[in-house]
């Protein structure tokens, strides 16, 4: 049986968890915030297109010295945010021919791990999803779901495609690609826009974002390919017309960063913004609108730690 542990079992670490468990590998997790309610009685998993299920993990874990066995997968599906030190959690856990697979958002994130973990295959994966925790131990999935895989720093190895088979055989679409740094740019195009301006707007969800200011969101997309493009990662010249079209077609839909902001969370502005704007700084590209909603993100943050 395939072993999987999952670091972050929030809505996406819990939702792709669930699956794979549905697919027949023994599934642990590591979980803080809900650890007590978990513990005792598992996950709820109430998704639109595939039903709601109850997720029962093999073991649940608030310790990393408390995992017993050696798992073929981590998947690491924390917020990527500078209070996360992602590699110390990582290391209590990782062994010999282990795979390290993290479903985060962000650009430019892959080098620290790459680094701290040379004897593993890193794999980065995608998550196209509207999904939110809604309580404790509860997940609502409202649409999409599709993921992508790649090992870095490219190319797809014999375990990213079995994994990619196994949530296949859960009831979701999964790809293998072997230029998973160009997805997660792909990503930043609908991230970059919708995630900032749910926040900036006071709670808006997407569709009434996009319906009043649809020019400003194409501005900002525009910016992230071109940002792409810079770094060797052209994207199809269609992305943004594909990505509003995809948004009005959505149910209406809070972002992560909004739902981060409303309960006092920290949010991942630099992993979807901050480091998209390095990036651009380095390459001599000119992102006005992404320069205006970093800075008006920033600012918001304050309010935030106050």
């Amino acid at each position: 049986m395939i072993k999987v542990l999952v670091i972050g079992a929030g809505a996406i670490g819990a939702f792709y968890g669930a699956l794979l468990a549905k697919a027949g590998a023994e599934v642990s997790v590591v979980c803080r915030s809900d650890y007590a309610q978990v513990k005792q009685h598992g996950f709820i998993i109430d998704s639109h297109p595939l039903g709601r299920w109850h997720f029962t993990p093999a073991q649940v874990l608030k310790n990393a010295a408390d995992f017993e066995g050696t798992a073929d997968y981590i998947l690491l599906c924390t917020k990527v945010i500078p209070t996360v030190d992602r590699v110390a959690l990582l290391r209590p856990y990782v062994a010999e021919n282990m795979a390290i697979v993290f479903i985060q958002n962000g650009v430019d994130i892959e080098q620290e791990l790459l680094t701290a973990f040379p004897d593993n295959e890193i794999v980065s994966g995608l998550a196209f999803i509207c999904c939110n925790r809604v309580g404790p131990g509860e997940i609502l999935h409202l649409a999409y779901g599709r993921l992508a895989l790649g090992n870095l720093p490219n190319g797809i190895s014999p375990k990213t495609a079995q994994l990619c088979e196994l949530f296949r055989q859960s009831g979701i679409d999964c790809n293998a690609t072997e230029n998973i740094v160009t997805g997660r740019w792909q990503k930043c195009v609908w991230n970059a826009p919708f995630n900032p301006l749910s926040v900036l707007s006071g709670g808006l969800p997407t569709l009434d974002i996009l319906q009043t200011q649809e020019s400003f969101v194409r501005s900002i997309m525009q910016e992230v390919c071109d940002i792409a493009a810079a770094s060797g990662h052209r994207l199809p010249d269609n992305i943004v017309n594909i990505n509003i079209e995809h948004t009005y077609a959505m149910p209406p839909y809070k972002t992560s960063m909004l739902l981060d902001y409303e309960n006092g969370q920290p949010m991942e502005t630099e992993a979807i913004l901050g480091n998209a704007l390095r990036a651009a700084q380095r390459l001599g590209v000119a992102v006005p609108h992404l320069e205006s909603v970093y800075a008006l993100m920033k600012l918001r943050e304050l309010m935030l730690n106050d």
